[in-house]
């Protein structure tokens, strides 16, 4: 068995190697990368992802894999927890074909500069084709893995293990329902009429400085994470000490790159932490979901950096920063500013209330999309329709609508249910959090997070994918997935803003 247990740790090493260089590589395509590099780069990628998943489907992998699995216990704590895990993704993995993983790679990598030139363009036309060979793939792939229920099934349990259409059908249809309720209620309010419009501008080497200070707030060491610029904000890690965060400064109003930046450190706040020590390089040091990952983001970007009591302190670095267009607002303004709600167009750019109903559009769109019910040339239209039936809003071209997320390019379908997901898991953390620190607002005022975050290391960050995501939801707040504690802290929250 000792030559079984030194074999997988060594493979575990070198796909993790291979998995910072796919990582470093896909990081440089959507910040520095020139745009004539992507035939290159799609090659570039191709190669490494073939040769990562040679190494997974190998057959003395595989043996070996199985060879500890029939002695289990026999092995420790530790190396039980880690062959397990294995035995799952491999087994998982064997079943998908070298060759599709190179197409399917190929394939994202020109989708997504086809996806960048359709914005470019305003033109979904453009980008409409490589959708349709991407969804093709993708069914391909359920195919391969064919989990029991519809095709969607399969993709969900890629980002969130166990989840299924039923559960989210039952889990989205409530909160759906509850959602639209309460911004029916809010926009009859006569706070809601007279809210006044947003119009604050913030050139972009404040709105630079203002994340590099809330960047250190935050307690992301320097020497391990660094913050760049893309069109679409997100995280990647290259290593257990190098993780690496986007914003974008373009856009009209300072609170997105702000949002963005808290939103993406909460990310990177839990990459850092994942349980290195004894399980570095293995597939323990990882998130078990996508759906918990972004717990995470949303917990700092809502429950955190949306409260009152975080702009008590934040306010006046705001005011420090630009004066002359933040001193003559005041505190109880800007925190109703920053908590306006109003049904928009752009899921990034969405409030905290109508943000779900974003995910939920996507969720409908492509679970219909792998049933055959929806056809690509089909979505621009349906988008508008649900936009329009959900929100009451109604994109008047490609950018504002269906064009708007990159995901798709990369064919991450299944990926969209994990916002909404994260959403309902931050207020649960939260909500156990308030009860377990009755200090938590002196401390959110005074800018001190330290007993935050230690919190979330000791019940979140450091199981890594010891249990499920539901399991440590259960573990540490009493109980797994529960919409309802979301609907309640969006009551509480906003019907005293508005006065409902």
């Amino acid at each position: 068995m000792k030559e079984s247990i030194e074999f997988i740790y060594k493979e575990q090493k070198e796909l993790s190697t291979l998995g910072g260089i796919a990582a470093l590589l896909g990081w440089d395509q959507m910040t520095y990368m020139p745009m004539m590099g992507a035939a290159a780069r799609s090659e570039q990628s191709a190669f490494i992802s073939r040769i990562a998943h040679e190494k997974i489907v190998n057959d003395g992998f595989w043996n070996h894999i199985q060879n500890l699995s029939k002695n289990i216990e026999a092995l420790s704590i530790k190396d039980r927890a880690v062959v397990k895990r294995l035995e799952k993704d491999v087994e998982k993995s064997r079943k998908i074909p070298s060759d599709f993983v190179e197409r399917i790679s190929k394939t994202t990598t020109i989708a997504y500069q086809a996806w960048e030139k359709a914005r470019g363009n305003n033109n979904f036309k453009v980008f409409a084709p490589h959708l349709e060979k991407i969804v093709e793939l993708e069914k391909e792939y359920c195919g391969y893995i064919n989990l029991p229920g519809p095709r969607y099934n399969t993709l969900l349990d890629d980002y969130e293990e166990g989840m299924t259409v039923d559960v989210l059908r039952k889990e989205f249809s409530f909160l759906k329902t509850s959602l639209v309720e309460i911004i029916e209620k809010i926009k009859n309010s006569e706070t809601f009429k007279n809210q006044e419009k947003i119009n604050i501008k913030l050139d972009q080497d404040k709105q630079k400085k203002i994340s590099q200070i809330l960047f250190e707030k935050m307690l992301l060491p320097k020497e391990k994470a660094r913050i760049d610029v893309s069109t679409h904000p997100f995280t990647t890690s290259m290593g257990d000490d190098d993780v690496r965060i986007t914003t974008n400064y373009g856009r009209d109003s300072p609170l997105f790159s702000f949002f963005s930046t808290v939103h993406e450190a909460g990310h990177a706040l839990y990459e850092l932490n994942m349980p290195k020590d004894e399980y570095k390089d293995t597939v323990i040091s990882d998130s078990p979901s996508l759906g918990l990952h972004e717990s995470q983001s949303r917990f700092w970007e809502n429950m955190i950096a949306r409260r009152k009591s975080f702009w008590e302190h934040f306010y006046p670095i705001f005011q420090n920063t630009s004066p002359e267009t933040f001193n003559d607002i005041g505190l109880e303004r800007w925190y109703k500013i920053v908590n306006q709600v109003k049904p928009s167009l752009i899921r990034v750019e969405a409030d905290e209330l109508t943000y779900c109903l974003h995910v939920i559009l996507r969720f409908e769109l492509e679970a219909d999309m792998m049933d055959d019910k929806v056809q690509v040339s089909d979505l621009p239209n349906l988008w508008n329709e649900k936009m329009n039936e959900m929100l009451g809003v109604v994109p008047q071209n490609d950018v504002e609508g269906v064009l708007q997320d990159m995901h798709w390019s990369g064919g991450s379908i299944g990926y969209f249910p994990t916002y909404a997901i994260g959403s309902i898991y931050s207020s649960q953390i939260f909500k156990k959090i308030s009860d377990v620190n009755q200090n938590l607002e002196n401390e959110i005022e005074q800018g001190n997070f330290a007993n935050i975050l230690n919190w979330l290391k000791e019940n979140i960050h450091k199981h890594g994918r010891l249990m499920t995501a539901n399991e440590i939801i259960k573990n540490a707040c009493g109980e797994g997935l529960n919409s309802k504690v979301f609907v309640d802290y969006l009551k509480d929250k906003y019907y005293c803003i508005y006065e409902v």
